[in-house]
């Protein structure tokens, strides 16, 4: 510390002058405001931090709560498609009324159904029905669809209430059905 007494001397700063003394204790005091104020600005940043993770714990609340919404609607739908005899749609129809019948009646139902194929993919089972209603009573149609995007495979269906229909369909085969020659083949036989 002598050592560095004599170098400030020689450089003519005098450490035992008052005034340099005052400067110092303006310097202190300096730094002590700003750790002050570094700390006060440490305390708002942690508040907003506080306040912001909050507003995070919030939204997650709200979209957890929306998840198990959409879970009960789902739900409530599949229950609903499960007790639907028929479900119909522009282009697809399936039933979900086939999985709650015996292995007798499902035979059965193959019986009285034709496969319609060569099915223009914009079909739907309403137009389909319209082609065939002369054939007999139609119980279903059913346009068959891909799993994964939805779309038409580009045949059918056709489940009708007696035999007589389905050997009067038999003779729909080679028609034209949307610009296209569709063929109609006994489901059972395949």
């Amino acid at each position: 510390m002598a050592d560095l007494d004599d170098q400030l001397l020689e450089g003519g700063i005098d450490l035992s002058s008052e005034e340099h003394n005052t400067q110092i204790g303006i310097e202190n005091s300096m730094s002590f405001d700003l750790i002050e104020n570094g700390q006060s600005n440490n305390a708002d940043s942690q508040a907003s931090a506080d306040s912001d993770l909050e507003v995070i714990r919030a939204r997650v609340r709200e979209m957890e709560e929306e998840a198990e919404k959409l879970k009960k609607l789902q739900s409530q739908v599949d229950q609903e498609m499960s007790n639907t005899p028929v479900l119909s749609s522009p282009n697809c129809s399936k039933t979900s009324a086939t999985y709650n019948l015996s292995e007798q009646e499902k035979a059965e139902a193959d019986a009285r159904s034709v496969y319609v194929g060569n099915v223009d993919y914009a079909a739907t089972a309403e137009e389909l029905e319209t082609h065939f209603h002369g054939c007999g009573s139609i119980n279903r149609v059913t346009i068959l669809c891909n799993k994964f995007d939805g779309h038409p495979k580009g045949f059918a269906y056709i489940e009708f209430a007696d035999m007589d229909s389905v050997n009067t369909a038999m003779a729909m085969d080679d028609s034209l059905f949307r610009g296209r020659q569709i063929k109609v083949r006994y489901t059972y036989n395949i």
